[in-house]
């Protein structure tokens, strides 16, 4: 299995390669040559465990490892950092399946790939026989940082920058990453949104005078963001996992397709479950959840792509994006593959701020279905589940449910339904309590981890639950324009 960019201006490469220099020198996006099938009847699959699963699923991706080194990196990845044995366990309310994604150490999504990502880029740099320091270098709108910073602490031969939008994210987010610690970590934060941010961090990328400066130095350029394919991969595992469950037990019958639904913002966890299907997964409708910042939702509805619009800061923050950087790899998809089209909406969006697919693509997008809900339908939605299901949900799982909710409406659909819940409640403690009650209001969300952890009678998790008497080690903040002075000076260029 080779890779190659987006843009077509590299040659194909090794997964091992892709993994490494996280983006293209072109400002591409690496994406596998072909999408392998999943290749085995779902029976076969039947009494599995996650890394058993994981090994089949991955391993078709990236080929040059052996079974051996990929073995390795899934064991470690997936031992005792989560608290449910079964990694990502589903629960079954109201009609449809909540499949979990938040029993990792950081209580989200990002947690299942950048718990292997670490070992498969320290793999790579070995089998390649790079002697170089690999400084990894990316954006977070919240969760992707702590959950990186969790992943590389102390990993020889590497170097994290994590940069977040100052005063962007929520309290607990934030103090996750500032208590982080490990020499080889470092987080700033940047006055400005995540999508100033995450293009500051693309900019570097693709600076070839600084990265042969970083080159001379004995250092190397990779991301822990879902750009890089070493991230995105692994996250197509939990939805053929899910499925490979959900007809082990009955719940559903052979032959008979899902809907998943996927809050998302940058578009890489949505990205993964339609990946999920080219593999064979029989999945009938792909259904994209926003909130307020509905680019993503005008985009499927009108095949225009347009981020000439306010951010709006949300109760779901995760999720507060403009520009959704993997839409780039369902874009070459789309379009037959090409990367001439490619260059060109890019070109728009980075010059104009739009672009508009033509009408062939917008047919090759019929699998996805498009919604939002505004900050107070998620709450309400919040409130709903928990009043009338006994379930307690986060606001980026409630963006999902809500959208969920229009599409039956919208289609009468009876397919069942998996929902991914991407991070815990715990995580957002003030959003979720005032939405189940307004009499929170106001109060210091690390109290209203206890209150939360009283009305719903689920433990306050260990990893937050000491947050707040942790030493802050991180305090730097910078300028858009002072990212790279700020990369220099950790450095010592």
């Amino acid at each position: 299995m080779y890779y190659k960019s987006t843009r077509g201006l590299e040659g194909r490469i090794k997964s091992s390669s892709a993994i490494i220099r996280g983006i293209a020198a072109d400002g591409g996006l690496y994406i596998p040559e072909e999408i392998p099938a999943i290749g085995r009847p779902f029976e076969d699959l039947f009494r599995l465990g996650y890394r058993d699963i994981a090994l089949s699923i991955i391993g078709k991706f990236f080929t040059d490892y052996t079974e051996e080194e990929l073995g390795y990196c899934i064991n470690k990845a997936y031992d005792s950092k989560f608290d449910d044995p079964g990694i990502v366990p589903i629960k079954e309310k109201g009609g449809v399946f909540f499949l979990e994604l938040f029993h990792g150490e950081t209580l989200a999504f990002k947690d299942i790939a950048l718990s292997i990502l670490p070992h498969l880029l320290k793999s790579a740099v070995r089998k390649i026989n790079i002697d170089k320091e690999v400084v990894i270098l990316t954006a977070t709108s919240g969760d992707t940082g702590k959950a990186a910073l969790a992943g590389f602490a102390g990993v020889d031969g590497t170097k994290i920058i994590v940069f977040y939008p100052h005063g962007g994210i929520s309290r607990i987010q934030e103090r996750h990453m500032r208590t982080q610690e490990g020499d080889n970590t470092y987080v700033v934060g940047v006055r400005g949104d995540f999508d100033d941010t995450q293009r500051g961090v693309k900019r570097i990328f693709s600076d070839e005078d600084f990265n042969r400066i970083l080159d001379k130095e004995g250092y190397i350029f990779s991301s822990a963001n879902s750009i890089n394919i070493g991230r995105l991969i692994p996250q197509i595992v939990y939805y053929i996992y899910a499925y490979v469950k959900l007809r082990e037990s009955g719940k559903i019958k052979r032959g008979e397709s899902i809907n998943i639904v996927v809050p998302t913002g940058n578009f890489g966890n949505i990205l993964a479950a339609y990946y999920s299907k080219k593999m064979g997964l029989p999945v009938n409708k792909l259904i994209c959840a926003s909130n307020a910042n509905n680019v993503l939702y005008d985009f499927i509805k009108t095949g225009t792509y347009d981020r000439k619009r306010k951010l709006i800061a949300t109760s779901s923050p995760a999720m507060d994006i403009l520009v959704s950087s993997n839409l780039e790899r369902l874009l070459y998809d789309i379009s037959g593959r090409s990367s001439k089209t490619i260059v060109n909406l890019m070109d728009g969006l980075n010059r104009k701020g739009e672009f508009k697919v033509t009408d062939g693509m917008r047919k090759e997008m019929a699998d996805f279905y498009g919604g939002f809900a505004a900050d107070s339908e998620t709450s309400e939605t919040i409130k709903y589940v928990f009043s009338n299901l006994g379930y307690l949900i986060d606001t980026h799982t409630a963006v999902g449910f809500n959208v969920y909710q229009k599409y039956l409406k919208d289609s009468g659909d009876d397919t069942k339904t998996v929902i991914a819940s991407t991070a815990s409640p715990f995580k957002f403690p003030g959003s979720v309590c005032v939405a189940i009650d307004s009499k929170y209001a106001g109060m210091d969300e690390f109290l209203l981890l206890d209150v939360l952890s009283d009305i719903s009678g689920l433990e306050v998790p260990g990893t937050i639950k000491s947050l707040k008497e942790k030493e802050i080690l991180h305090s730097t903040v910078c300028n858009f324009n002072e990212m790279k002075d700020i990369i220099s000076d950790i450095l010592g260029l």
